[in-house]
């Protein structure tokens, strides 16, 4: 059986290399999701909008969740898992010329008992940091694995 309180080490992760986010990243975000909304697809609408301009949909911090890379610094629970949910707080709209850096860390782990038996949960916490050092978004994933 694997101890899976051992994950909580404190460690933290940070992105190597900052996240460049352009407009063409947007545009080809809001395509795939179906986004129409005026706000997050015209600049000269989204100007007039309450951002002052164009910005992601807050859908698109999803793409920075850091939940799936952390596991292979854990090569024990390095395993199959399911993204068992996600909680999202959004602070600061993403815009074209940010430069994402996402800090994660394992911040909890625990057990609950379903209709096929007991299931770990392990969260990982991300925070998504604007070039400026502003937090954009903070984001908790929670994974389940197997036992």
């Amino acid at each position: 059986m694997i101890d899976y309180a051992s994950i909580l080490d404190g460690r933290i992760f940070e992105s190597a290399i900052p996240f460049q986010v352009t407009s063409e990243m947007i545009a080809a975000f809001c395509v795939a999701i179906g986004e129409t909304s005026p706000l997050y697809t015209d600049p000269a609408a989204a100007k007039a909008g309450p951002h002052g301009g164009l910005v992601a949909p807050p859908s698109f911090a999803a793409i920075f969740g850091d939940g799936e890379n952390i596991f292979r610094h854990y090569p024990a629970f390095d395993t199959r898992r399911l993204l068992a949910g996600i909680d999202v707080e959004f602070l600061e709209p993403i815009r074209a010329g940010d430069s994402i850096t996402t800090v994660s860390q394992v911040k909890e782990v625990y057990e609950k008992t379903g209709r096929s038996g007991a299931m770990v949960f392990i969260v990982i916490s991300s925070i998504l940091r604007k070039q400026t050092g502003e937090v954009a978004v903070r984001i908790d994933q929670r994974f389940t694995n197997p036992r």
